[in-house]
C-alpha cells in the first residue's frame, strides 16, 4: 500500500548547521544521539529485554544498538539507565480532531473545520507525549485531518505519524452520516460527499476519498452507539454495497477497515474480503472464522466500551436517551468479546477509539486487554509489531531493529510485570527528536 508518510525534519539555516550538525525540534545538535537504556525491549517479537545496551540513532532511524554503555565525542548522550525503553507506541484508531462530551451536540453547529483542526494540533500532541507516535486516525473531516496530517509530516507542528482515513464512507441515516439530528433544511449542509446509497455509489464514495488523500478506506459497516439515532447496531450496508467498497478499495491500492458492532455486518464485511474490524462486540465462532481465513485484525477498542458505559450510568449524562441505551447495551459487552477473540485466535492490533474517550489516555488500553486475557508481552505486541503490521508499516516501525524510525519511549517499571506504567511515560522520542523527556 502506498504511504503518504514524509520524513519530518526541515533543514534551516544551512550556514549554522554546517558547523553545529542537523538540529532537532528542541534546538538540540549533533549527527548522532546515544541512548543508554538499563533494559530495553527492541523487538517485542521475541520478547527478550536486554540489560545495559546502547541505542545509537543516525538521521532519525535506529542505526544500531551496541552492548553497554558508549558514546562517542560531540554525540548527544540521554540517560536512561534507570528506564525501561521499548518502542513508540501505535494506536490504530483515533479521533485526534474531536472528542465527545457534552458540548459535542452544539458544537456540531458552532465550530468550523478550522476550529477541528486547530483542537486536532493541541490533541496531537498530548498524544505524541503519552507515547504513542503513530496513529490511525479513522473519521474526521477530510480537510481538517488530512490538514493535520500533512502538517506533522513536514514537521509544522508535534504529533504522532498519521495513518489517515478521514471521511468514513456511510450510508444514508446510518451511523456516520453527519446529517442525523439536524434539521431537514440543514441537511444539505451536514451530509458529507462520503455518504452513499447503492453499490454504485458507495463505489463513487471510496473513489472520491482515495482522491481526497485517504491512506486507508473506513466504512460504517453497522450501526453506532454515539449517533444520534434509534438505527441499532445491525448491519446497514446491503452485501453488494459491501462488495462494491472492497473491491474498488482494493483496486486502488487501499485497505479497508470497518466500525461493525453487529455480528451480521461483521461477518458480510470479512465475507467480501474486507482487511480489519473496529470494535467487533457481537463477533461470534463464524467471525472468528472469517477473522482467520482472511488474515484480518481485529482492533478491540475495550477503552471506548468501558468510557461510554461508565458515561451513560451517570446521572447527569450529557447522552442523549438513544445513545446512552446503545452505551449501556454495548459497551459492557466488549471486554468478552476482546476475551473471545483472543481465545480463538483472531490477530488483535491496539486501538482506542480515543476522541471517545481523553485524549492522553491511550494506554489505559493496555489494562484492559490484560483483563480481556492478554499478557503484558501480548498487549505490547498488539501496540508495536501487530499495529505496524496492521497499517503496512512494519518495514518502517514497530521495533528497534536497524534501520526503522528512531520511535523511542522510556518508563520507569517494568511493562511486562506492571503493564500500567505505560501510561506513565517519561521520554518520548519519534524519529529521532525528543518531544518529551521528564
Amino acid at each position: 500500500m502506498k504511504s503518504t508518510f514524509k520524513a519530518g525534519l526541515v533543514a534551516a539555516a544551512l550556514g549554522v548547521l554546517a558547523l553545529v550538525g542537523v538540529a532537532d525540534a528542541q534546538g538540540q545538535s549533533s549527527p548522532l544521539t546515544y541512548i543508554q537504556a538499563g533494559r530495553v525491549l527492541a523487538d517485542p517479537a521475541t520478547g527478550k529485554v536486554e540489560t545495559e545496551r546502547t541505542i545509537v540513532v543516525e538521521n532519525g532511524k535506529v542505526l544500531r544498538i551496541e552492548a553497554g554503555y558508549t558514546s562517542a565525542p560531540g554525540a548527544k548522550v540521554i540517560d536512561l539507565k534507570d528506564s525501561f525503553v521499548l518502542p513508540g507506541l501505535i494506536d490504530s484508531h483515533v479521533h485526534l480532531t474531536s472528542q465527545n462530551g457534552p458540548k459535542g451536540a452544539l458544537e456540531r453547529f458552532t465550530k468550523t473545520k478550522s476550529d477541528y483542526a486547530l483542537d486536532g494540533a493541541y490533541y496531537a500532541g498530548l498524544t505524541l507525549k503519552a507515547g504513542f507516535t503513530t496513529v490511525a486516525d479513522l473519521g474526521g473531516a477530510n480537510e481538517s485531518v488530512f490538514g493535520l496530517r500533512n502538517a506533522i509530516a513536514a514537521g509544522r507542528i508535534p504529533g504522532p505519524r498519521i495513518f489517515a482515513a478521514g471521511s468514513a464512507v456511510s450510508v444514508h441515516g446510518g451511523h456516520g452520516d453527519d446529517a442525523n439530528g439536524v434539521p431537514e433544511s440543514m441537511v444539505h449542509l451536514f451530509r458529507d460527499a462520503a455518504t452513499c446509497s447503492g453499490a454504485d455509489d458507495c463505489r463513487r464514495a471510496v473513489r472520491e476519498q482515495v482522491r481526497s488523500g485517504a491512506d486507508v478506506i473506513k466504512i460504517t459497516a453497522t450501526g453506532g452507539v454515539l449517533s444520534p439515532t434509534n438505527a441499532g447496531l445491525a448491519k446497514q450496508f446491503s452485501d453488494e454495497e459491501l462488495k462494491a467498497i472492497v473491491e474498488t478499495a482494493h483496486s486502488m491500492g487501499r485497505k479497508v477497515t470497518a466500525h461493525a458492532h453487529g455480528g451480521d455486518g461483521i461477518n458480510a464485511f470479512l465475507k467480501y474480503g474486507g482487511d480489519s474490524i473496529e470494535h467487533g462486540t457481537y463477533l461470534d465462532a463464524e467471525s472468528v472464522k472469517l477473522f482467520k481465513a482472511n488474515g484480518a485484525y481485529l482492533v478491540p477498542t475495550l477503552l471506548a466500551g468501558d468510557f461510554v458505559a461508565r458515561e451513560a450510568a451517570k446521572a447527569d449524562t450529557w447522552m442523549v436517551p438513544a445513545v446512552k441505551a446503545k452505551a449501556l447495551e454495548a459497551g459492557p459487552k466488549m471486554l468478552d468479546m476482546g476475551r473471545r477473540a483472543h481465545t480463538g485466535g483472531v490477530k488483535i492490533a491496539f486501538g482506542t477509539d480515543t476522541g471517545v474517550s481523553p485524549h492522553g489516555d491511550n494506554a489505559q488500553e493496555f489494562a484492559l486487554l490484560i483483563k480481556a486475557g492478554l499478557t503484558p508481552l501480548e498487549a505490547i505486541k498488539a501496540a508495536t509489531i501487530y499495529a505496524a503490521d496492521h497499517l503496512d508499516l512494519a518495514g518502517m516501525i514497530g521495533s528497534l531493529l536497524s534501520g526503522k524510525q528512531a520511535d523511542i519511549i522510556a518508563v520507569k517499571g517494568d511493562p511486562l510485570v506492571d503493564v500500567t506504567v505505560l501510561e506513565r511515560v517519561s521520554v518520548v522520542m519519534k524519529g529521532g527528536i525528543v518531544y518529551r523527556q521528564d
